[in-house]
């Protein structure tokens, strides 16, 4: 005998209820939130790595827009930019107020970078306009361009300082010059001058970055150079131009460099202090003075190396740092490169041999 409509309805109506009643246990709960958790802590990672690798790629990109533009620099005036230009310990710097002289690195007027003299190749013609190169940096009217952020001069990965930083004196106050303090924009990349007297064979008359004019820098730019493609023996392909550098050890400027200004470490370490205001340009691939190993032998600074120095390359990418290489090639080199061959890349003529790097 088939049950009757209203058994049916009550029975349905019971099942439903008691359904509707029945929740998750606090064990299941629990067990929900831990899946949850670990597929977060799975996919995380992944997501940061993706993120991470886009803003490589993106640093890779303006690298290579910097490579282009020192060749079309290159092509229309028949030689690289200088490093910075400043007044040789030749000419009439006797002449000058005191405060446009550095008597300790022989640093002058006019200061403008090897930045700066790209900007027309860089998109970049109206700020490049309004600087005169045969004027000092810090002068009053050159405020508002001086500090400008220029996006292909900054990494998306690096941290540690606005678009501008303001420049300090050897005490670590900030410096002025006719009574008021000067701001530069930030660069994250910064332009080889090859390598400490330990490694590099320097000579030469017109001075490299400190006040000692009998030596001079033997990477591809330095102060006042004239580097011209055929200076480079070592060949294009096998010499470093410009490097990383980032904000959380020291801060750089594509503008240019300010005598009397030291650039100042972010980050303590036993050899990592002061420099003079060149620092603010370049990074170099040798040793800072009297580190050496156990041997005796002096410490090669390869990048993200962990003693710090304020003028060696430091990126926030994983494992190792960007560089532009001379051809307008953009490579990574691990900071487990061996350090010979980091220090043969970063000189223009050593003739060292150079199988795979």
């Amino acid at each position: 005998m088939l049950p009757s409509r209203e058994t049916v309805k009550r029975k349905f109506t019971a099942a439903h209820h008691r359904s509707l009643s029945r929740g998750f246990t606090l064990v299941e709960l629990l067990v929900v939130i831990a899946i949850v958790g670990v597929m977060i802590g799975l996919l995380l990672p992944a997501v940061q790595a993706a993120r991470e690798a886009a803003r490589r790629m993106k640093c890779g990109a303006n690298l290579k827009q910097i490579g282009l533009a020192i060749h079309n620099y290159e092509s229309n005036h028949h030689r690289l930019p200088a490093g910075y230009a400043s007044f040789s310990r030749y000419q009439q710097i006797e002449t000058l107020a005191a405060e446009d002289f550095d008597a300790t690195t022989w640093d002058a007027q006019n200061g403008w970078a090897w930045p700066a003299g790209l900007l027309p190749f860089l998109e970049q013609q109206a700020a490049y306009e309004r600087i005169d190169f045969a004027s000092a940096l810090w002068e009053t009217r050159f405020a508002s361009v001086r500090e400008l952020r220029m996006p292909t001069y900054l990494c998306p990965s690096a941290s540690g300082g606005e678009d501008a930083f303001t420049i300090l004196g050897q005490d670590g106050s900030p410096l002025t010059k006719r009574g008021s303090s000067l701001r530069l924009g930030r660069s994250h990349y910064a332009a080889n001058h090859g390598r400490e007297e330990a490694w590099g064979e320097r000579s030469g008359p017109h001075g490299g970055l400190g006040g000692d004019v009998s030596q001079i820098a033997d990477g591809p730019f330095f102060r006042n150079s004239t580097t011209r493609f055929r200076d480079i023996i070592d060949g294009l392909s096998n010499t470093i131009f410009v490097g990383e550098h980032s904000s959380r050890l020291s801060d750089k400027s594509w503008a240019g460099i300010v005598p009397g200004a030291f650039i100042h470490p972010k980050i303590s370490s036993p050899e990592n202090r002061a420099e003079s205001a060149a620092g603010m340009l370049f990074v170099h691939s040798g040793p800072s003075a009297g580190e050496v190993d156990l041997f005796g032998n002096p410490i090669i600074h390869p990048p993200n190396f962990p003693t710090l120095h304020v003028c060696q390359m430091q990126s926030e990418h994983p494992g190792g740092a960007q560089v532009l290489i001379g051809d307008a090639s953009v490579r990574f080199v691990s900071e487990s490169i061996d350090r010979e061959v980091f220090s043969a890349l970063s000189s223009i003529d050593g003739n060292e041999p150079l199988s795979d790097h």
